[in-house]
């Protein structure tokens, strides 16, 4: 005895019923489907972003730490599930890869980067809009407002905003990016991910939530008149109502005995340039603080000036190639050929592109001189000798300083890891590709010969390329090998890191989008200026599942006064070194974009030359940056968003529990639906819950043989860190044997058949079920679909003993835990299906009565809020007319002051036009009223229409039972 057709068909239709927005089983199959830890405030953020089918979004603010990209990837992994396959992603810039890899690595989701490149390819291949994808769309804010036109030509079904406290300012017109994302998405549902989504001003607030809903408020100005003055208590408590159903907050002290927080502990390793080195660094940078250069396209000086400026820094071999493709560009100027330099830039800082991208220079200088004079011929000519001169001097240099330290800061670092007792790894961080090549030959002359992989960009070395061929060899037949060439390589050289070489070598590329949780030493070669890049590159290691502290190297020049400040800045300022999370949320959030605060440094470097002019700027900039959050505004976030107590301590337990009960029971039941199914085809080790198949089931599907492993959550283990081996793919509801398997079960027509639960048999106890020993009756299993504002899917369970007895519905869902025999098919009498009838209908009625109460609250908290958008709306037409009033009122009394008689007749006529103008105002108030209740009266129309029922049912099998 073993599983029927029967338990097949049903257990088909538990995996893939819909259910309602705010059950806790709607996300079971998205987290099923995951490689995530079941981590209950995750769980529940992501069912707030659902639980009403009439909310516009969502914001999502919980603190740093807490993983607001596994949130909205369980919401994506749900709209995916749902068969919604218009999904867009706006990131900043440098998170654009690592929302790429997060959705693959950890919710095998499909998604495509856009950006000027790829658009344009797609344009070219004929696609009227490259936006329209049948994967997730990825791409930055500043793409996102340049294709605003393509954006708002999608009807997308969910908007994923990240780091969204850039758009806070969205209130203010001249918040261009803001206002142009906000119209191209006016239609759409969205969810905004941030950590600080209030920074300095109560009015952050409103121009988040209007970007979600327009109706949540109503205009700016009754915003400003209602909560300006949040003393008065009566206000706050409406403003904290008016957020709630809005704003979701966790923070990381509510959840602390669910995850296990690592530290971060920093070193530093100082250096003093070598002679010749500072040399070429005076030369090169006095060069770059010229009013005038040729070399440089005017268009793009101050990002050109920056990159420079970050190869010379890097290393005399990263800046000498780009000192000769500057002189040969003013060879090419002045030969009056093509003067590109961007291929010669973005071959040695691949972040070229990325950099262009946020940094948005807006000069309409020409870059080109179209006819040269005698003298700018002259100057052209010295500029392009001077150029060369650097570039030789560069080649002289053999040896830099930094480099020569590395090997003791290595030593250093893993010395600190013994003493953790991690694992001996270590990834260099450096700008430059030529920087890269310089350091593995340093390292692999100095005992680490073999034991050193590069990551870059292009990851076409000898070496790479053999890596990628023997990873590509051994998984070519599993689900590890995904087709792309490049994100296999990225893979393939991970997994080498992990598994052979103790050191990685890597440019700003390997920190967007990949997972070194295995390593705990980040060495910074080189620093990048912006905080949140570097929070990036540390991120790699230090993040979820990572089991050790993890230790971080910043190399520090001591003959530079300016590089000192800049350290000293991220280390103090923005404490991205030491700690438990790095960057607080306060500091990276309150200056919106680390582009900014890079642009200021590089201003800083341009601008000044003296020590004194250096430090007079850097304490200006320091001050600037001091907390400019009043302990009032620190309170006023607390309690408007923090409203976290006991009970919901509580409740996250209580989610917790249920959580891993329903995806026990949905792993349990996707188990033996492929049992059943796969009995003729696959070995099963039951001990182990895997599989190998061997014979395709579906011959015209591309199935790999497996073997195959379902993720089950056991003894509290968290899903990452059960050991996968590297031959073996994941089993779980989204693969496309599993998706073949349920649809198969779920289709096939089963007739009315005697059935033999064997009970005694079975290694469960169930007590529920043995009062029915030896009995026999009737079982029937109906479908109902109701279609309202959602649609939601119940199984409704019939069943009686021959002897009239009733069943409960929880009984005859009991019956299925139990193995069976099929036996003779048999005919269902009509009595007997007008005895399921009724007993359905009971189940039909209490289902139907609670789903329209359900609908009931979510109409009432739509129209609660239409009504509170009303009175706003109205309030804002008699702020106008009193606001009138008091200025008439004011100028009348100035106006008596005045003596000379002629000032006096023309301030009375300019106070009669201010009076015409108040009283036009009155009489279109009721007029306006009036509208806005039509307005009103129009969206409950709609929603009214959604509130109807459609209803639809179906009988799914008959069984006449017997339990032995």
């Amino acid at each position: 005895m073993n599983l029927t057709s029967y338990h097949a068909k049903y257990f088909a239709h538990e995996l893939t019923r819909k259910i309602s927005a705010d059950d806790l089983g709607k996300l079971t199959a998205s987290l099923q489907d995951a490689k995530v830890d079941l981590n209950p405030h995750q769980v529940e953020a992501a069912l707030f972003a659902f639980k009403s089918p009439l909310s516009k979004g969502a914001l999502l603010a919980d603190e740093v730490g807490l993983g607001k990209t596994i949130e909205a990837g369980i919401i994506l992994s749900q709209k995916w599930a749902e068969r919604k396959r218009k999904l867009l992603i706006i990131a900043p810039a440098n998170l654009r890869k690592q929302w790429n890899q997060e959705l693959v690595d950890k919710f095998y989701l499909p998604s495509v980067i856009l950006e000027a490149k790829s658009f344009n390819r797609e344009i070219k291949d004929g696609k009227w809009n490259p936006f329209e994808q049948n994967e997730i769309v990825i791409c930055s804010y500043q793409f996102a407002r340049s294709k605003e036109l393509e954006v708002r030509n999608v009807l997308w079904d969910l908007v994923i905003i990240d780091e969204a406290h850039r758009l806070r300012n969205v209130y203010k017109p001249t918040n261009k990016i803001g206002n142009s994302i906000k119209e191209s998405l006016s239609n759409s549902k969205k969810v905004l991910l941030t950590a600080t989504p209030l920074q300095n001003s109560l009015l952050e607030l409103y121009g988040l939530v209007s970007i979600i809903d327009d109706y949540a408020f109503g205009d700016l100005k009754s915003y400003k008149s209602q909560y300006s003055r949040l003393a008065e208590i009566d206000s706050f408590e409406d403003l904290k109502a008016r957020l709630k159903p809005l704003c979701q907050r966790t923070l990381r002290k509510q959840v602390l005995e669910y995850i296990n927080y690592t530290n971060r502990i920093a070193l530093v390793e100082e250096f003093y340039p070598y002679t010749e080195e500072t040399e070429l660094y005076d030369l090169v940078s006095d060069y770059l603080q010229r009013d005038n250069l040729y070399a440089l396209p005017n268009s793009q000086r101050q990002l050109m000036t920056l990159i420079l400026r970050k190869l010379l820094a890097s290393s005399t071999f990263a800046i000498q190639g780009t000192l000769e493709g500057l002189a040969n560009r003013l060879e090419a100027i002045l030969n009056k050929q093509e003067a590109a330099l961007e291929q010669e830039i973005s071959g040695n800082y691949e972040l070229f592109e990325e950099v262009q991208d946020e940094w948005e220079e807006e000069n309409d200088l020409p870059d080109d001189i179209e006819l040269l004079s005698d003298e700018e011929i002259e100057s052209i000519q010295e500029e392009k000798e001077e150029l060369k001169q650097f570039a030789a001097l560069a080649k002289t240099i053999k040896a830099n300083s930094k480099g020569d330290k590395l090997q003791k800061a290595l030593e250093k670092g893993f010395e600190k890891l013994e003493e953790l007792g991690a694992a001996q790894k270590a990834i260099i961080f450096t700008e430059s590709t030529r920087t890269q090549e310089y350091l593995r030959n340093i390292l692999e002359g100095n005992g680490y010969n073999g034991e050193v992989v590069l990551f870059n960009g292009s990851n076409n070395d000898s070496k790479s390329r053999q890596i990628y061929q023997e990873w590509f060899e051994k998984h070519k037949d599993t689900d590890r090998a995904t087709g792309s060439r490049s994100a296999d390589m990225r893979q393939a050289l991970v997994d080498y890191f992990r598994n052979e070489a103790t050191i990685m070598i890597a440019t700003e590329a390997a920190a967007e989008g990949i997972n070194l949780q295995f390593c705990s030493l980040v060495v910074n070669y080189d620093l990048p200026w912006n905080p949140q890049r570097i929070e990036q590159r540390i991120g790699r290691c230090h993040r979820y599942g990572q089991k050790f502290d993890v230790v971080v190297i910043n190399f520090l020049n001591k003959a530079n006064a300016a590089d000192q400040r800049v350290y000293q800045l991220l280390d103090q300022k923005f404490q991205l070194f030491n700690g438990v999370f790095g960057a607080s949320d306060e500091v990276l959030g309150s200056i919106e974009s680390g582009v900014d605060f890079e642009k200021r440094i590089a201003k800083i470097y341009q601008e000044y030359r003296s020590p004194e002019e250096i430090k007079e700027a850097f304490d200006k900039l320091q001050k600037e940056l001091e907390p400019d959050i009043e302990l009032k505004m620190d309170v006023t976030k607390k309690q408007l968003l923090e409203n976290f107590d006991e009970e919901v301590h509580q409740k996250l337990k209580f989610n917790m529990e249920k959580g891993k009960e329903y995806l026990n029971q949905y792993e349990q039941w996707l188990w033996n639906i492929t049992r059943f199914y796969l009995q003729d085809y696959a070995e099963f080790n039951h001990t182990e819950d895997s599989f190998r198949l061997r014979k395709n089931p579906f011959p015209s599907e591309n199935i790999h043989p497996g073997p195959y492993l379902i993720l089950r959550t056991k003894d509290d283990k968290r899903k990452t860190e059960i050991e996968i081996a590297e031959d073996t793919n994941v089993y779980r509801i989204g693969h496309p044997l599993a998706q073949r398997i349920v649809e198969a079960c779920k289709n096939k027509k089963l007739p009315a058949r005697e059935i033999t639960f064997d009970y005694t048999n079975t290694p469960t106890k169930i007590t529920l079920l043995e009062e029915l020993s030896g009995k026999t009756g009737w079982l029937q299993v109906n479908l109902l679909t109701i279609a309202s504002f959602e649609n939601e899917e119940y199984l409704m369970l019939a069943g009686v003993t021959d002897d009239g007895e009733k069943l409960d519905a929880e009984i005859c869902r009991k019956l299925f835990s139990v193995w069976a025999e099929e036996g003779k098919t048999v005919s269902v009498s009509t009595e007997m299906q007008s005895r399921f009838d009724e007993l359905c209908h009971a189940q039909k009625q209490e289902i139907l009565d609670e789903n329209i109460q359900r609908n009931a609250k979510f109409f009432d908290e739509e129209y609660s809020k239409l009504d509170n958008w009303a009175d706003d709306m109205k309030l804002s037409l008699e702020k106008e007319i009193k606001d009138i009033d008091a200025e008439i009122k004011l100028r009348k009394a100035e106006a008596r002051k005045l003596l000379d008689l002629q000032k006096k007749v023309a301030e009375q006529r300019s106070i009669k036009d201010l009076e015409k103008k108040r009283n036009e105002k009155r009489k279109h108030l009721f007029e306006a009223q009036d509208q806005i209740e039509l307005k009103k009266d129009d969206l409950l129309g709609n929603i009214e229409e959604r509130l109807k029922q459609k209803i639809t049912e179906e009988i799914l099998f008959t069984l006449k039972w017997k339990l032995i």
